[in-house]
This record gives structure tokens, C-alpha cells and sequence, in this order.
């Protein structure tokens, strides 16, 4: 959709807004198309067209007819757009609520419903809503969906279209391709699943997104219609959590501290050279996943599953990472961004929401305006610029949207009707009112502003649905995880650490290092990634900030002095877990599809597509000993392409941890002997 067609569509909005008896076909091609079609047959194609697409973003034209005339006599027949058409209901917000909603809004990381939840809040931003809202200081969580398997769902569900994909069946360890009707998604078990129908078996069945194999195919030469009143999170309450087994591992005596702390039995030199450690686990991927990172200071004994598990990773990773290099190239140097590229139809439904902030916060600074809706300063001229120039088929200076920005704050006079933004889609209430829901169990709520934060969550969620309305069957299908920790004590002490300023010491276990640290820390917040939690600190030993997780303390109390005031946290919103620093190693990773999202984990700073879906990604890392182990874990999705040193010490590294697995002194030439 062109920038000219953008301004069409604003116009027969307008128009189609501001009449009370509709306006005909050929009043319509004369005033508003004005040309734009050459003949009677292309202007009615166009039309039909532009009523789709007012159709998306939630009006319905109803049309008039004449009494007397056929209802096949188009020169009777009339259009229009009720004033109240799709408007979003009056909403407004205490402060505490708003606190709460904006907790929800910032949970989706990166993810469809992360924009769908920012235009939420700019929605209700531009009603009036609220503005006094202000996140709690200290506390950030957040979730991160499966990749764009789950923004491609979602769209499907949104769209009611079938999906395809390839699946690595979990009965028959073979890749199978699946067209499924998605009803709906929900995390369990710190995995993200989809429920839906599978056409091929004719049964309802449960997917877990990380075992899809290839990028999801929408359907939408089909569509389906879910089951009436379907509830995501009744769905996979009837999940089943797999049962607890024992993995058998060799370890080298005096590494893998981590496996080591979780261990019911530790038996020293029981192999080779090794330690048997005896180590409880559910999920064979999830786990081996983990054992893959620790290449040659683990063999797996057993269970044979397991066992499977680790090698094919190993297997692939080493694969990838041994194949042809590929030419590295960043033809643009901006910053990297996977986010998508804007188009028309963001401009005009930006406009929608433009339009009734600008009434309710008249004279803001251009820039100030600009920066809440995440645009630059010259694409919010361009916008008002096709503003000024919109308004009704009559086209007198009263007939104008009226719109000034002299001295660089801008003001509005004539809004013809556009005062209230349209309703919220689905994509938007889903990500309101099902993060709300996963802030539940969220203890910091406790803290937030006027008391009783229940009470808050509660009616700002009763609030909001009833605002959704119809557009909130879509968070039915949409079914996340609590956010809360599972580290309640650390938790509490770091929570109650960030109110007195006061410093704090622990024990920390460092996998990466292989050791445990104790550290003197200034707390500066709380942050999550999905259900795990991190406190972002200054660490005195370190002399600078760094993020720990929760569930790797093994030790925490108050060291008896109040915080040093050395720094204060970053200003990204949501945290990050990795910062930058001088002395960081610049590293290129080629990634595949499946590993695309990992240039966005580590905050890559340039990247490039590749042919296949995936990407070259240029990541700074403050430490590289590591990436042998990001490598390995997972398993042919990201390999080292630069420098060529680091890429050779991560092959030998995952050829080392094969050979556990092939040689004469294998696990298994053991377990025969």
C-alpha cells in the first residue's frame, strides 16, 4: 500500500465517518478516488479492496439502500461508518493500575505480541487513559516466546488458517511433517506448546515449539473455525509433567560444578579417570541440551535416549561448524534489527492512534511525540503531512483535519471524529490480558503503589476485558507461565535489599567458569527471562555491573553496609543480560533459522540474511571460553565464522567430546567390557 493509497484510505474513512445518510459509489469516485480509477469496473475493484482493509483494522461499512429500489441498484446504494464503528471504550486508569498494566505490557520480548501490547498501551496513551503510570523500580519481568514459530502461530490463530511444519516426533525420534488447525498456545514446563487439531490423524494433539524442524507454513488458502469457549490454559493443565528418571554421567573430577550440586550420588574415580555422578532429570532434550554444553567434561552412560541425545547434538554442531566458510559481509551499518519491516498499513494504523494523542496532549514537543511512538522525527512530519492534507469529499478548509507544529510543539483543532483510537485487536488484548494473567504470583506486586495490589490487577483486568470486548477470544488461546520465582527467599532478601540500599554478600556458581565466587554487590533490580529470574548488581570484586541468577545462589544475606553508589542500572527497558565493554572480543556467528534468535539474545550489533532464513550476526563477547559450550548446546544451530582460531579451538573441543562416544575408551566399550 503506497503512501498515496494510506491517504485514499484515511480519506473514505473520513468520509464514510461523517455522514449520517452515506454517501453513494458515485460521490465516493468523484470526491474521494478523485481519478484514481480509470473506468466504472477498476473503481469498484479498488473500492472493495479499501473496504477490506477498513475492514482490518476493525471497521464495518454498512450499507443503505433506498426504499423502493432493488438491492442490486448501485445507484441507490449508500455507505457509511457509525461514529461508535470499532471506537475503544472509555478506560481509565488509578496509578496502580496503570503500574500493573504496564508490568503485562513489557512481558513480551521481541515477540508479535510485544508489539501488539506496546500499541495497547499507546492506545490507551492516546484515549486518555492514563499517563501518570511509572514501571516499580527494581522489578522487570518479562518472557520470551519460542522464536518466530511463535509470532507465526499466533498470526495463524489470529487468521484461523492451518499451519504446516516439520516435527521431530518424540515417539519415533523421525522428522514428520504436520498441517495442524492452531487453537491455541501455552508455556508448561518451561517449554512453549501448541494445541490444535492435526488434520492428518484427526485428533487433537499437544506440540512442543522447539521440536519443529522447519519454519512454519500458514495456510490461508484454508481456515477453520476452534472449538467453541477454548481455553488454552485449561488445555495444558491436563499436561502431564514426563516422570522423573536418573541419568549416569562421567565427569571429570573437579569440573562441572553445576551437574555436581544436583547430584543424589557422587561416586569418585568410578570410571577412567572420572567421577560417576547420579542426576535427576524429566525431559531427554531439554537435559541433553545442557549436557552437549559441557562437551568433553561429560559422558553419558545412561539412559540410551539420553545418550542419543547428546551425540546427535554434538554431531550436528561439529557438522555445522566444519563446513565451507561463507563470505562475511554487513552491507548495513546500522544497529541490528529483526524487527519487521514497517509498512503502510503500520503508517495508517498509527495515524489512528496519532490523531486522539495529539487531542489529549496537546503541545507536546515534535520530538516528544515522535519518541512515543518509536519513530523518528522525519517520519512523524511525513505522517502529519498526509494528515493535513486528509479530511471530508468537500475538501473546504473546515472540512480538514487541522493539525499545526510551528516551533516544534504540535497542536490539533480539528479532529473530524478521530478522537477516540479504534478498538484493540486481538493480538493486543491477547498480550494485555494474558500477560496480566502471569503476574499473578508475581511478589513484587506487593510493591507497588496504593496497597493493595491484588485489588489493582483484578480490576484493571475486568477493565480491560470488557474494553477488548470480541478481540479478547484470541487471549483464550494464549496461555503463559507464572513469572513467579521460584527462588522465593532470594527473591524476598534482594527485593527487601533494593528498599534499604543496602549492600549484599553471596556465593555464586558460575557454569561458564566452572567455579563459585563470593562477591560484594550494590542490588540495582530484578529482571526475568520467562520463569528464571536475575539481579542486576555493581559487583565490587568485578568493578562493574553484572547479572546473576537466582536459582545459581548459593548463599545471600545483607554484609552489614549500605550501598556505594558506584552506579545505577542500565535505562533498558526491558533489562539486558549481557552488557557491553571495551575490551570485549568481536565475534561473527553464522546462524540458521532455527538459531536466528539468538543474534537478538546476544544483542548482535550488525546483521546479515543469509539465503537459507538465516543469519550472519556480529556479537561482542566479554569473554570467549565459552562459546565452545554455546556451540555444542545447540547443536547445529549457530557456528563461529570469525576468527578462524576460535573456530578451530571449538571444533577440537566438540571433537574431544564425540570421541567419548567412539573410541576405545568410550562409555560404551566400558559398559560391554
Amino acid at each position: 500500500m503506497s503512501a498515496s493509497r494510506t491517504e485514499r484510505l484515511l480519506n473514505l474513512l473520513l468520509a464514510l465517518l461523517n455522514t449520517k445518510v452515506g454517501l453513494s459509489r458515485a460521490v465516493l469516485r468523484e470526491k474521494v478516488y478523485r481519478g484514481a480509477a480509470d473506468n466504472d469496473a477498476a473503481f469498484g475493484r479498488m473500492f472493495e479492496r479499501d473496504k477490506v482493509d477498513l475492514k482490518q483494522f476493525g471497521f464495518e461499512i454498512e450499507t443503505l439502500m433506498d426504499t423502493g429500489f432493488g438491492n442490486d441498484d448501485p445507484a441507490s446504494t449508500r455507505y457509511r461508518i457509525g461514529k461508535d464503528s470499532n471506537r475503544l471504550p472509555d478506560v481509565h486508569l488509578t496509578p496502580a493500575e496503570g503500574t500493573v498494566l504496564l508490568l503485562a505490557a513489557q512481558l513480551w520480548e521481541r515477540a508479535a505480541l510485544g508489539k501488539a501490547a506496546a500499541d495497547a498501551v499507546r492506545k490507551l496513551h492516546a484515549a486518555g487513559g492514563f499517563s501518570e503510570a511509572e514501571l516499580p523500580a527494581g522489578v522487570q519481568p518479562r518472557i520470551k516466546p519460542a522464536g518466530q514459530a511463535f509470532d507465526d502461530v499466533v498470526a495463524a490463530m489470529h487468521g484461523r488458517h492451518p499451519i504446516r511444519f516439520g516435527y521431530l516426533a518424540g515417539s519415533t525420534n523421525r522428522e514428520e511433517t504436520r498441517d495442524v488447525e492452531p487453537w491455541g498456545l501455552g508455556s508448561r514446563f518451561g517449554q512453549w506448546y501448541l494445541v490444535g487439531f492435526d488434520l492428518g490423524r484427526g485428533a487433537k494433539r499437544f506440540y512442543r515449539l522447539s521440536r519443529m524442524t522447519t519454519a512454519v507454513t500458514v495456510l490461508t488458502n484454508r481456515s477453520f473455525d476452534p472449538p467453541a469457549g477454548f481455553d488454552a490454559r485449561a488445555e495444558l493443565d491436563s499436561l502431564r509433567e514426563l516422570p522423573l528418571r536418573t541419568a549416569t554421567l562421567d565427569v571429570k573430577p573437579g569440573r562441572v560444578l553445576a551437574l555436581r550440586h544436583r547430584a543424589t550420588a557422587v561416586t569418585e574415580g568410578a570410571g577412567i579417570g572420572r567421577d560417576l555422578l547420579s542426576v535427576p532429570f524429566r525431559d531427554p532434550e531439554q537435559f541433553a541440551e545442557e549436557l552437549a554444553s559441557y562437551g568433553p567434561h561429560v559422558a553419558v552412560r545412561e539412559p540410551a535416549d539420553l545418550r542419543t541425545a547428546v551425540v546427535r547434538r554434538l554431531e550436528a554442531a561439529a557438522a555445522f561448524n566444519a563446513a565451507p566458510p561463507v563470505p562475511v559481509s554487513f552491507p548495513d551499518a546500522a544497529p541490528a534489527t529483526r524487527a519487521r519491516k514497517r509498512t503502510s498499513e503500520d503508517q495508517l494504523a498509527r495515524m489512528l492512534q496519532l490523531v486522539p494523542f495529539l487531542v489529549h496532549h496537546q503541545g507536546l514537543h515534535i520530538q516528544e511525540v515522535a519518541d512515543h511512538f518509536g519513530i523518528t522525527r522525519k517520519a512523524l512530519i511525513d505522517d502529519l503531512k498526509i494528515l493535513i492534507c486528509s479530511g471530508l469529499p468537500e475538501g473546504y478548509p473546515d472540512d480538514l483535519l487541522d493539525i499545526q507544529w510551528e516551533n516544534d510543539h504540535v497542536y490539533i483543532t480539528e479532529h473530524l471524529d478521530l478522537s477516540r483510537p479504534v478498538r484493540f485487536s486481538e493480538e493486543e488484548a491477547a498480550a494485555l490480558l494474558t500477560g496480566l494473567a502471569m503476574l499473578g504470583d508475581l511478589p513484587a506486586l506487593a510493591g507497588l503503589p496504593d496497597g493493595d495490589a491484588g485489588s489493582a490487577l483484578e480490576s484493571v483486568t475486568i477493565k480491560l476485558a470488557g474494553a477488548a470486548g470480541d478481540a479478547a477470544r484470541l487471549a483464550g488461546s494464549v496461555a503463559g507461565a507464572s513469572v513467579a520465582p521460584q527462588q522465593s527467599q532470594a527473591f524476598a532478601a534482594i527485593s527487601q535489599a533494593l528498599r534499604d540500599g543496602s549492600q549484599l554478600r553471596l556465593r555464586y556458581l558460575s557454569p561458564q567458569r566452572d567455579e563459585v565466587s563470593e562477591r560484594d554487590v550494590d542490588p540495582l533490580r530484578l529482571f526475568s527471562m520467562d520463569n528464571t529470574w536475575y539481579f542486576e548488581a555493581y559487583c565490587h570484586s568485578k568493578s562493574g555491573i553484572r547479572n546473576f541468577r537466582l536459582d545459581r545462589i548459593e548463599s545471600l544475606e545483607p554484609n552489614g553496609r549500605p550501598v556505594s553508589m558506584a552506579s545505577t542500572p542500565e535505562t533498558d527497558v526491558p533489562a539486558r543480560l549481557f552488557t557491553p565493554g571495551d575490551d570485549d572480543a568481536v565475534v561473527v556467528l553464522q546462524l540458521t533459522r532455527q538459531g536466528a534468535g539468538l543474534a537478538d539474545d546476544y544483542y548482535a550489533e550488525r546483521t546479515a540474511p543469509m539465503p537459507d532464513g538465516g543469519l550472519l550476526a556480529e556479537v561482542r563477547f566479554g569473554s570467549t571460553d565459552w562459546l565452545p559450550m554455546l556451540v555444542a548446546q545447540h547443536g547445529g544451530s549457530a557456528r563461529i565464522i570469525d576468527p578462524l582460531q576460535l573456530r578451530d579451538e571449538a571444533q577440537a573441543w566438540l571433537l574431544a567430546a564425540l570421541r567419548q562416544y567412539s573410541g576405545p575408551s568410550s562409555v560404551q566399550s566400558r559398559e560391554a567390557g
